[in-house]
């Protein structure tokens, strides 16, 4: 794994166990530590919510806020969280703690970390967490029944294991070890076992605002010029945000906002769909792609009387235009639909980028010129 990139690392960004404040997850945190005080900590948490709004930063810092109370509570450890019987105020564990120097190198005997794994030729990342990274998990915790002390393991993201994982765990969730607390992150919790989700304790973690999201990006060391947009274009997502900041997406929608003033700029479309194409241009195709189904979503929300907040210059009067009835919220909800199908089928056949996105301007355009027509 040294040579392989961390699977659940954004890139340009620190990795949850690095950060050391989370933003905009206070009810999240009060639930768990209430929870905590009055010793009715769950043995299994699902945390669910949209990606990149914290939630593996939440099982990080909860897992070393259990390690570390844990350690703190042993002979001569003294108390992390003083004499007084009150519960703690937040999960905040001193960067200089010992259990949170481990956490960051990744050494602490006492946390067992279930993510994608290398495959068998070991030059890449599975795409899933297979049962082989699960069987650590037996000898993690018969090695460590001895002191009977606190556990953790955290499951990041819970929607990546195989069927065979999956039931590994749910065999621990059932019989769970004794002191073990386990934290699964879950972007998409339908798509695991219902026996999985029933039982854990659900904990659902909420997009950012544009205020904890400008704190969140500085913690990152993210430059953002406008968060107020960003936390809006990227719906609350601290990841979405990196990504966003990262490949200059602002300046980039608003590059697709322009196009439909009011008819398509096609010599302004050509350009934008040959900016994605050649090498190294994948990760701004993705972007563009995740834009334009944006652009529709939006398009829907306003014709159904749910106005974004403008996220690009004009993009308000745009969509008014797009989209001034249910009826046109209807046509763009569909036209997201099959185009984001048309670029799932373009990539998988390796279609030419510039001709994909060419072809789903034109075809907006279409739709536009039809809601237009007496």
């Amino acid at each position: 794994m040294s040579d392989l990139p961390e699977p659940d690392r954004v890139e340009g960004a620190p990795h949850p166990r690095e950060t050391e404040r989370l933003f905009g997850q206070a009810a999240a945190e009060a639930a768990f530590l209430d929870a905590h005080a009055a010793g009715r900590l769950h043995h299994a948490w699902l945390l669910t919510g949209p990606r990149g709004v914290g939630k593996a930063t939440f099982a990080w810092r909860a897992a070393r806020f259990l390690l570390a109370g844990e350690a703190a509570a042993a002979p001569g450890g003294g108390d992390l969280f003083g004499a007084a019987p009150d519960r703690p105020a937040t999960l905040d564990v001193p960067p200089d703690h010992p259990v949170a120097r481990r956490l960051r190198a990744l050494s602490e005997p006492r946390l067992f970390l279930l993510r994608r794994g290398p495959t068998e030729k070991g030059d890449s990342l599975s795409a899933q967490i297979r049962v082989e990274d699960t069987r650590g998990l037996r000898g993690f915790f018969q090695l460590s029944a001895a002191d009977g002390g606190r556990r953790a393991v955290i499951v990041d993201a819970a929607d990546e294991m195989n069927p065979a994982a999956a039931n590994a765990i749910l065999k621990l969730l059932e019989e769970p070890p004794r002191g073990a607390v386990m934290l699964l992150v879950s972007h998409q919790p339908a798509r695991l076992l219902p026996t999985i989700r029933s039982r854990c304790r659900e904990l659902r973690l909420a997009p950012l605002g544009p205020a904890d999201m400008a704190a969140a990006l500085a913690q990152a060391g993210v430059a953002a010029d406008d968060p107020g947009r960003l936390a809006e274009l990227a719906g609350g997502s601290v990841g979405e945000a990196i990504r966003l900041a990262n490949l200059d997406g602002l300046a980039l929608y608003e590059r697709l906002v322009g196009l439909f003033r009011p008819r398509l700029d096609r010599p302004a479309a050509i350009a934008l769909a040959e900016s994605v194409a050649g090498r190294g241009g994948e990760a701004r195709l993705d972007l563009l792609l995740g834009l334009v189904s944006q652009l529709l979503a939006r398009a829907a929300r306003t014709g159904l009387g749910r106005p974004p907040p403008e996220a690009a210059p004009g993009e308000a009067a745009l969509l008014a235009r797009l989209a001034p009835d249910a009826g046109a919220a209807r046509t763009w909800a569909e036209a997201e639909a099959a185009l984001g199908a048309r670029a799932r089928h373009g990539r998988a056949v390796n279609l030419d980028p510039a001709a994909l996105i060419l072809d789903m301007l034109l075809s907006i355009d279409q739709s536009a010129a039809a809601l237009a027509a007496p």
